[in-house]
């Protein structure tokens, strides 16, 4: 008896011990999921491009917790786990995290135009013309709607519209939780298209009605959606305002704590208007009248040589290059390698689909890469990373919102996309003794490798589709426009017999 009473003495003594220890761990357990942060998600992957420094920012064995549409840390992947419990956890098993790409420049209701102005010269004359004098905003706007579907699909985030009848454009923008850089088209001159050696004819009316546009633009949409929405002022250029309109547009600019988004020395046209106008080419014009500085966002530098790029980058001003575009319209490398040197930001852009056919920001990363090289007979200029770089985290400082985005760093928007290396333009994949994985990327991709972009730390796009619109329906709505468009214009187009229209009778399109 005695020993059996040892032996039932000693079984609870163990079981008491193991009940002890059950009720210490859940305890422990209990206090870890207290004190645990709850976030709205959690975002693993292989590979994390946060562009954070001078390269490209690269992470592994790292995971990303986002709360209230912003990056709270970036750490192990073990001590996210530890430290964060969340609503959604995205693991993402052969993909690569980027900042979602900025398309620092468009003009996307001429979309609807798309395929109509390549090849010709005096390209808006000749291409451009016939189908945007007939265009009317509703056919414009659908457009516009095809160009922002199309961008979102290839890693496109923040989209930077200029044009007129803004208000609409921005509704989409919100509604499909884009983030939109929008500038209204401020002008004064009252044709668009002039005879060579015609002096344009100013309407200081129509200069101050558009302006009153842009301010209204600005009052209605200015920070809306969580401050997803940014208005910027858009004169068209200096050959198109007066010095007193230009001045007054930069004064309201400033004191409204946004930038200006201008086409500047953008062709031979503008310097010939300038220097006939002012006696000055357009960028030293500028410089003299004091325009120059942190607030203008020059776009193209089409007609400006390296020097004056420089003279625009050391002013503070940034610069948006589109390479697919000026070259395709005018044959023209524009000098971003120069204004970098100079130490100013560039951004990439795609511009309008008549003339560059796409808006695409992978396209332009490939074609900013391509022409530098073939420029400067160089292969190592305009590196694949350095591309990648205008279009995230240069291109966002270059267009005032460096502070918010353009990289994965805490503090900042969650606006990130994320890349399915197993797409065959993206494999194989490389990471010792070199990673080919941004190379790839620049050279190779197409926009199809984008399997999600997240804005604000909300998912808009995935699995081939954006989500809060039914896409074919805007898609199917583009197509019914083309026919009423085509006839309209016929006879300007054959008026004018332009190359398009000569490649029509030889049957050559």
């Amino acid at each position: 008896m005695p020993e059996n009473g040892h032996n039932i003495f000693g079984m609870n003594i163990a079981i008491v011990i193991h009940l002890i220890n059950i009720i210490v761990y859940f305890e422990h357990n209990e206090r870890m999921i207290f004190y645990m942060q709850k976030v709205d998600m959690i975002v693993k992957a292989p590979h994390f491009y946060t562009m954070e420094g001078e390269g490209v920012g690269y992470k592994s064995g790292v995971a990303m917790a986002v709360d209230s549409g912003k990056i709270i840390a970036i750490d192990k992947e073990d001590v996210i786990n530890k430290e964060y419990s969340a609503e959604e956890t995205i693991d993402l098993t052969h993909h690569a995290i980027f900042p979602g790409f900025i398309d620092a420049h468009m003009h996307t209701g001429l979309a609807i135009m798309r395929g109509l102005a390549q090849d010709t010269n005096n390209w808006m004359m000749y291409g451009l013309q016939p189908f945007d004098n007939v265009a009317t905003q509703e056919e414009k706007l659908a457009g516009s709607r095809l160009a922002i579907i199309e961008a979102i699909k290839a890693g496109t985030t923040t989209l930077g519209d200029f044009e007129v009848n803004m208000d609409p454009v921005c509704e989409f923008i919100y509604k499909v939780g884009a983030r939109g850089n929008i500038a209204h088209t401020i002008r004064s001159a009252k044709r668009r298209v002039y005879d060579p050696g015609e002096l344009y004819e100013f309407d200081e009316a129509l200069g101050e009605m558009s302006f009153k546009e842009n301010l209204e633009l600005f009052d209605k949409w200015h920070d809306k959606g969580d401050g997803r929405i940014k208005i910027l002022f858009g004169p068209q250029g200096v050959d198109f305002l007066s010095k007193d309109l230009l001045l007054e547009i930069q004064r309201v600019a400033k004191e409204r704590n946004t930038k200006i988004h201008m086409h500047t020395q953008q062709g031979d046209r503008e310097t010939y208007q300038v220097v006939k106008r002012y006696n000055k080419r357009p960028i030293e014009w500028l410089k003299d009248i004091g325009f120059l500085d942190e607030t203008l966002i020059a776009v193209h530098l089409t007609d400006a040589n390296d020097d004056e790029a420089k003279v625009v980058a050391k002013s503070g001003a940034s610069m948006i290059v589109c390479p697919g575009s000026i070259g395709i319209i005018d044959g023209i490398v524009p000098p971003s390698t120069a204004f970098q040197e100079a130490g100013g930001n560039v951004a990439l852009g795609s511009d309008q689909a008549p003339g560059n056919n796409c808006h695409n920001i992978i396209n332009e990363m490939k074609l900013v890469t391509l022409f530098n090289k073939i420029k400067y007979k160089n292969p190592e200029t305009m590196p694949a990373w350095r591309a990648l770089r205008m279009a995230t985290i240069e291109g966002a400082r270059a267009i005032g919102l460096g502070n918010l985005v353009g990289s994965l760093e805490v503090g900042k928007r969650a606006d990130f996309i994320a890349i399915d290396l197993n797409k065959p333009s993206m494999l194989p994949t490389f990471t010792t003794p070199m990673r080919n994985i941004v190379p790839n990327l620049v050279y190779s991709a197409r926009g199809e490798e984008v399997a999600l972009s997240v804005v604000d730390g909300k998912v808009i796009y995935k699995d081939g589709k954006i989500l809060q619109i039914d896409e074919d329906e805007y898609l199917e709505a583009v197509n019914k426009y083309s026919k009423g468009i085509g006839e309209r214009a016929t006879e300007e187009f054959n008026k004018i017999d332009g190359t398009n229209s000569r490649f029509m009778k030889e049957n050559k399109l």
